[in-house]
């Protein structure tokens, strides 16, 4: 019994001393990062352009891996499958969590499957309107709503979509009813917005900037918590009389379960360090992303704050696993 536990002591000691040593040697080889997403998307951009960053300081190549297919299952299924040892990592979105209330027989858990390693950016939407609606304002666009239950159509990118949620996420925050008309994309459903099809859209904020600026839709709030940056003069739906709404695209880096303490620990502070710098925020700002910091467990944290809420609007919203 004793030399059972003599072995097993020391068996324990040359594993941490192993996982030390490879820590404290990593990166020796180019690390892949998998992007499941086209490439020149806005996901992919924001992979290259931080991951370059990190590359430079970390004195190693970083390969992007695009791996885009079945609602970014094909990718996230990948990544979770690969050796945990840092050297094949992945780029999440909101999608990564939302896609595990959407598909049935997933072959991973998009919490227990992964090991948090940061948060890269958040990206918010903004709620705008035709402008054939008589409403300038959010309050002016509820009370609006509500003299007209069911007669305003709000577009999105199809079932489950970032913006199909945030207009309902908004529509349990004013109480108002809308009806909801899918399109293949975000970029049909504005199509529409301008000609007058559909009233209103929850659009990526670097889509619609655009359209603002030309007068062709009108902005009535942003959906973070805080304005934006490229939009200073719009407030928020919160700073508009809805304190508890906020929606935000995310995008965060992960790695396999079990890839070692020292190596997440690492990465997070090359990657905290890259989106810092200034010069990078201000680029991202332009194309609609707000670049953050965090630590891997609020990152871990935060993952599992959104398959709680957004498994629960599925749910309540009547959608099911295909």
């Amino acid at each position: 019994m004793f030399n059972r536990r003599v072995l097993t002591v020391a068996a324990f000691a040359i594993a941490c001393f192993a996982t030390g040593a490879a820590a404290q040697t990593y990166p020796s080889k180019p690390i892949k990062v998998i992007v499941p997403y086209t490439p020149g998307s806005p996901v992919d951009v924001l992979a290259r352009v931080v991951t370059q960053q990190v590359s430079a300081r970390l004195g190693q190549s970083i390969v992007i891996d695009n791996r885009p297919g079945a609602g970014t299952t094909i990718g996230t299924k990948l990544a979770a499958s690969a050796d945990p040892d840092g050297y094949t990592l992945l780029v999440g979105a909101t999608s990564f969590i939302l896609s595990f209330s959407l598909y049935q027989n997933l072959d991973y858990d998009p919490v227990k499957s992964f090991a948090p390693v940061a948060m890269l950016a958040y990206s918010p939407q903004v709620l705008v309107i035709a402008p054939s609606v008589p409403a300038a304002t959010v309050q002016e666009f509820v009370a609006y709503a509500k003299a007209n239950p069911g007669k305003l159509n709000f577009g999105s990118a199809g079932m489950g979509n970032s913006a199909h949620l945030s207009a309902e996420l908004f529509k349990r925050a004013t109480g108002i009813d809308m009806v909801h008309v899918p399109y293949k994309g975000n970029s049909l459903a504005m199509q529409d917005l301008i000609g007058g099809t559909i009233q209103v859209l929850f659009d990526p904020v670097q889509t619609s900037i655009p359209q603002i600026q030309s007068g062709k839709v009108r902005p009535l709030a942003v959906t973070s918590k805080t304005r934006f940056p490229e939009l200073p003069d719009l407030p928020t739906v919160v700073e508009s009389g809805y304190p508890t709404y906020e929606f935000v695209v995310w995008y965060a880096l992960v790695a396999p379960a079990a890839t070692p303490a020292p190596i997440v620990a690492k990465l997070n502070a090359e990657i905290n360090k890259a989106v810092s710098d200034p010069v990078m925020k201000k680029k991202f700002a332009a194309l609609g992303a707000d670049l953050t910091t965090s630590k891997p467990e609020e990152c871990g944290a935060f993952a599992r704050s959104e398959l709680a809420v957004w498994g629960k609007l599925m749910a309540e919203v009547g959608i099911k696993k295909e």
